[in-house]
């Protein structure tokens, strides 16, 4: 159980200290990954990032993820196709919802980082990060965009994940790092005494203060228009 976000981070930083001469880059999924990501990233002196995801709904039940997408150089999805052809989702539908999702993707982008261009990640260290992972179909998407970037190594931090979740990732990855893996697992928040939501302006506070630390990601702006392996 873990009091915050911020000791979950602060206790997942401590595993992930020998890839500080590496000199890492710190990629968290918002909005619960960013204030576990920072303590990462302090810890580690290095860049802080986000890769924003959005769960794609069955149609009539927005809960019920059929699958995932991540934005990048090349829109990166991950579909469901058992749950697809259970609920006979039609293209058109996830064409429409995929469309909105990247519309949303696109919208927290700009909101987060308020017009400062992606870390590069090529040849480095890149840390995945989230405050903990259920079934593991919105971290397979971010991961495999971040693999497409070209990162020498991708490395999956979580503080708490169920065991099958995190031997379905593995393939995906390099390295894993997951303080936790429970028998009886439900959801993320039932591992946290405080899970309240993080918001919009605590991702955006996290990040400024990452980059006013020196330790954020490039400063340009762009043209106005457990277990281990």
């Amino acid at each position: 159980m873990y009091a915050n976000r911020k000791q979950a981070g602060r206790e997942l930083a401590t595993r992930l200290l020998p890839y500080k001469d590496e000199h890492p880059v710190v990629l968290a999924l918002p909005r619960g990954g960013v204030p576990v990501g920072y303590e990462i990233a302090v810890a580690l002196g290095a860049p802080l990032d986000i890769i924003v995801v959005r769960k794609l709904g069955a149609p009539g039940q927005p809960e019920l993820g059929i699958g995932a997408l991540v934005d990048g150089d090349h829109p990166e999805g991950v579909l469901d196709e058992e749950a697809i052809r259970a609920l006979r989702v039609s293209e058109q539908y996830l064409d429409r919802v995929m469309a909105a999702e990247l519309k949303e993707i696109h919208r927290r982008q700009a909101t987060y980082r308020g017009g400062r261009v992606p870390v590069p990640i090529v040849g480095r260290t890149a840390i995945v990060v989230d405050d903990g992972i259920a079934t593991g179909g919105s971290m397979r998407a971010a991961l495999r965009a971040v693999r497409r970037a070209g990162p020498r190594r991708v490395v999956l931090a979580v503080p708490v994940a169920p065991a099958e979740t995190i031997a379905a990732l593995r393939p995906e990855v390099d390295v894993v790092v997951c303080l936790s893996t429970p028998e009886s697992f439900g959801a993320v928040g039932e591992f946290y005494e405080d899970f309240r939501q993080t918001t919009d302006d605590e991702v955006m506070r996290l990040l400024e203060a990452a980059w006013q630390r020196g330790v954020g990601g490039a400063t340009e702006t762009q043209p106005t228009g457990g277990s281990e392996s």
